[in-house]
């Protein structure tokens, strides 16, 4: 998808895939399968490009660092990058500048964690292993000490956070670019299922102007203080007490913004795009009232083209964006976006379809 946001531009990309399959892989031209994680291999193939960027922020920081040497500009840099790979690092600094988060240590074993959730008001809490995590993977909801055993067995540093009581979910997606120039997309609201988000609504409904604002600040300042360039979404809870605590952090186009794609004067892929090449970024704005996107998970129709007809069919003005993946059973495989003057209809076409798609509904 962001090298789809290239093409006009005249862009050229290339690509380090895992595999030939690789969504991307499918679409770029220049593909090098190797392993990120090799440095030859990154240095390799760095030779010739002007700039690097990410679509997963799993690459080895001192890998990074090590091009950064070489001369190959790397954007969003490892100094920046380190906070979405690192949930600890993130908390540290997050705290350091004064962004508000839940309460939070580093816990060393399961008798310290329910010495944690002793000095936050007791279980249950959050367990996360500080790396890796992804989809709800490497987050566990302990509600003992016995509970708290899984997290530690993976041998990396496990953070523990008190339990929010929010309400909601948020997210605020931002777009910095080297120069200093910064863009914020409306504040959304992303609703999980099972630790996977499975429905983002543009702007968040019932958000008051104050704590919409507080939240794109907020983001605004974090890219600033963390030299993001790039995309960058910070994940958010919305408490039942009114305020607004960072969750996570993601620095590369994220879930939370493909409603842009249809739905924003500029996407969020177009403005990374603008951003690691230090072009003006873009307008910002939506096009609608109201965005949806609803996540297509794998289901029982292995082969979706027929499930198309139905779908467009059904609802001409329906945006579907499939990643080219195997089909598997609660596997994201693609998202669509619907968008109008009416809230309502705009959630129950974008669900009717993701359910069409994933084989959960079938008339």
């Amino acid at each position: 998808m962001t090298h789809e946001a290239g093409i006009p531009l005249g862009i050229r990309f290339k690509l380090l895939s895992d595999t030939p399959q690789d969504s991307a892989a499918q679409v770029v031209g220049d593909v090098v399968v190797g392993d990120y994680r090799d440095l030859d291999t990154l240095r390799d193939f760095a030779r010739g490009c002007d700039v690097i960027t990410f679509d997963h922020e799993h690459v080895p920081t001192e890998h990074l660092r090590a091009l950064e040497a070489d001369g190959i500009p790397v954007r969003p840099g490892p100094d920046a990058l380190v906070h979405a790979q690192d949930k600890g690092v993130m908390r540290a600094k997050l705290t350091e500048i004064g962004a508000p988060c839940p309460r939070h240590r580093i816990v060393s074993d399961p008798a310290d964690a329910a010495a944690f959730a002793a000095e936050t008001g007791g279980f249950p809490v959050i367990l996360k292993t500080v790396r890796g995590g992804y989809d709800g993977k490497g987050v566990w909801f302990v509600r003992d000490e016995q509970d708290a055993e899984e997290p530690f067995r993976a041998g990396v540093p496990v953070l523990a956070e008190e339990k929010v009581d929010f309400v909601r979910e948020l997210a605020a997606n931002i777009v910095r670019s080297p120069h200093g120039q910064a863009v914020a997309y409306p504040v959304v609201e992303s609703r999980q299922v099972d630790g996977v988000c499975d429905t983002v609504i543009a702007p968040a409904p019932g958000l008051s102007e104050e704590l919409g604002g507080q939240a794109q600040t907020l983001a605004l300042r974090i890219a600033k203080e963390l030299g993001v360039v790039g995309h960058l979404a910070v994940e958010l809870f919305e408490t039942t007490d009114g305020r607004i605590l960072v969750n996570e952090l993601a620095m590369r186009p994220h879930n939370s913004g493909h409603w842009t794609q249809d739905g924003a004067i500029t996407s969020q892929f177009a403005n990374h795009v603008r951003a690691v090449l230090d072009l003006p970024l873009g307008d910002p704005r939506p096009r609608a009232p109201w965005t949806v996107m609803a996540n297509v998970l794998g289901g029982d129709y292995p082969d979706m083209y027929q499930a198309y007809l139905h779908c467009m069919a059904r609802d001409p003005q329906l945006k579907i964006h499939m990643y080219g993946k195997d089909v598997k059973p609660g596997r994201k495989v693609g998202h669509v976006n619907t968008y109008g003057d009416d809230l309502d209809d705009a959630l129950e076409r974008a669900r009717h379809a993701a359910g069409y798609l994933r084989g959960t509904i079938t008339e």
